[in-house]
């Protein structure tokens, strides 16, 4: 599915179509939710050729799909766990999305173990890697990664000369994958369009329709026009993470699933503060920590903590982010400091809650549920096994159906983007004299957009002026942020800075000086006047000032208390609502 074959687009006009054929008509399934599992479900229905419907109340992965660590991976401690089903369902997964599903938008990484025990550890963590590699064999694929290699000290600081010699013995490679989470999410709800489910973002679901005790549908608030509307449909899926359990309060009562947040933070510094050609894990005595590579960035993370306050707004203190320099600097030969942090951002997990008390041991297993007819909801797991979780609720949506429903299919559905990504990854160099672009700026695009760089081709061929990097996030063309509103569902600047681009995290400056530039792009596709432009630049500045002060304090309760001191985002008044 490229470009070419009419990929579905999520701009104004196709939202306003979305909402208006979703009050118009029964629907097979309703989802609420528009994070990586949401649009998984959304996708598995509509390819199971059932009518669709999906509903997000902010934007598109603004929640836990945005803030993730970015990595499709195994979960290596869960072998200590003996979770072994739980580990090779997830590397089959991770196999599926790198040589499937999605290759232009998850690709291998290396990671060095640095091995500070003698004796023991090296055949210990031997052993577990060797099952990993093992595991990560699935049927009709190869794990679509190198297997691990052992390394004496000195190869391993050739690797990665940051680290401190003294810091450890020696090390062990193994390779995982990594993923943009937040575009991720987005080609999915593209390529679930294309095949004509409805979707739209900033509509809140604000209670249910019922027949009795069967749900038959939701009651949604469109945030943006301020009108309420009905979607009727004949099963609604709970897709909402760290939400769950406030859908289920809409419904009545206390339900079948109960949903715990844990809060996890990141870092993002420049690549050049750590000298390493491979991403790095840590032990620390709470969790695990990566070091991960990212463009021309690193991602620190991450924290596992109990949260119980805001969670649309998850903040980071200054005790959180303390606690990921003194671990990571643990290892480091030049350690890090505060001022080396360009970005900083929290996310919740949400785990399924169980007897334990400590975050890191409640299940990432999933669950499904049908607690009252027409309603299925579906909590847990983890970014890897999305598609697994997707096709469980589809399932259940089944059952709940008086039809036959075809099998999932989404194992042998490439996203957008992916059909022709490798031929085009080839033929890079002609694709860079033709467009007038540098082949590092093709690489990019094509890493981001795959076989749908025709999209953003396109644009700068009908305006060249959009061939130009933004000022101050030249990673950034200037295309980038008007196609994140005309293709991509973008509905404020916020969405594109912070999910269609990371440049809130990428710069020291964390948007703020792009700011301006950007609005200005995105007024034209979403009808906004001086006015509002205006708007959407002080909300993108209050918001930064609130959590760049939040991550100052050193509670989590006053880092919430100023954090929450940003206004929600305003809906656009005027011609454009």
């Amino acid at each position: 599915m490229t470009a070419r074959m009419g990929t579905a687009r999520l701009g104004p006009a196709e939202r306003a179509t979305a909402l208006r054929r979703m009050a118009a008509q029964e629907l097979d399934v309703v989802v609420i939710g528009g994070g990586v599992v949401g649009a998984g479900v959304a996708l598995d229905a509509a390819t199971r050729g059932l009518t669709v419907g999906l509903l997000e109340a902010r934007d598109f992965a603004s929640g836990t799909s945005s803030r993730s660590s970015k990595l499709i991976h195994g979960g290596l401690r869960y072998l200590e766990q003996l979770n072994f089903d739980l580990v090779r369902e997830a590397l089959q997964e991770r196999a599926l999305l790198l040589q499937r599903i999605a290759p232009h938008l998850v690709r291998p990484v290396p990671f060095l173990f640095p091995l500070t025990h003698l004796g023991w550890e090296r055949p210990y963590v031997g052993a577990g890697l060797t099952l990993y590699d093992t595991l990560g064999f699935s049927l009709g694929f190869t794990r679509g990664v190198p297997g691990h290699r052992h390394l004496s000290r000195r190869r391993a600081l050739r690797l990665a000369p940051a680290l401190r010699r003294a810091a450890f013995s020696g090390a062990v490679q193994y390779w995982d994958a990594q993923v943009d989470d937040a575009r991720y999410v987005m080609t999915m709800l593209r390529t679930a369009s294309t095949y004509s489910a409805e979707v739209a973002s900033r509509v809140q679901v604000v209670g249910f329709l019922r027949e009795g005790e069967r749900v038959t549908g939701v009651r949604a608030l469109d945030l943006e026009g301020g009108v309420e509307f009905d979607v009727r449909a004949r099963q609604v899926v709970n897709a909402t993470g760290v939400w769950t359990d406030d859908i289920q309060e809409l419904v009545g009562g206390r339900g079948q699933i109960h949903v715990r947040a844990s809060k996890g933070i990141h870092l993002v510094v420049p690549r050049d503060r750590i000298h390493s050609l491979t991403g790095i894990i840590l032990r620390t005595e709470k969790s695990v920590l990566f070091v991960i590579p990212w463009g021309r960035h690193w991602i620190i993370g991450t924290t596992d903590t109990r949260w119980d306050l805001d969670r649309a707004h998850p903040a980071a203190s200054r005790s959180d982010i303390d606690y990921v320099l003194e671990h990571v600097n643990e290892v480091l030969a030049v350690p890090l400091t505060r001022d080396d942090v360009e970005g900083v951002y929290a996310g919740l997990r949400p785990l399924l809650s169980g007897e334990s008390e400590e975050t890191s041991k409640l299940s990432r297993e999933h669950v499904v549920a049908h607690p009252v007819p027409g309603l299925v909801m579906v909590a847990g797991g983890k970014y890897t096994t999305y598609r697994v979780m997707a096709r469980d609720a589809v399932d259940a949506v089944a059952h709940g159906l008086d039809q036959r429903v075809p099998p999932s299919c989404t194992d042998r559905i490439p996203l957008a983007g992916a059909e022709g990504y490798q031929a085009l990854w080839n033929s890079r160099q002609r694709l860079a004299a033709s467009s007038g672009l540098h082949v590092a700026r093709i690489e990019h695009l094509l890493q981001r957009y795959g076989s749908l760089i025709d999209e953003i081709i396109m644009l700068i061929e009908r305006d060249p002026s959009l061939a130009l990097p933004l000022t101050g996030a030249d990673d950034y063309l200037r295309a980038e942020i008007v196609h994140a509103a005309t293709h991509e569902g973008a509905r404020h600047l916020n969405d594109a800075l912070s999910r269609r681009t990371h440049i809130s995290i990428e710069t020291f400056h964390r948007g703020l000086a792009v700011a301006e530039e950007a609005a200005e792009l995105l007024a034209g596709p979403l009808g906004w006047d001086a006015e509002q432009i205006k708007r959407e630049i002080e909300h993108y500045t209050k918001r930064i000032e609130a959590e760049r002060l939040s991550q100052e304090q050193d509670t989590d309760q006053e880092a919430d208390a100023i954090r929450l001191g940003a206004p929600e985002i305003v809906p656009v008044v005027g011609p454009a609502s």
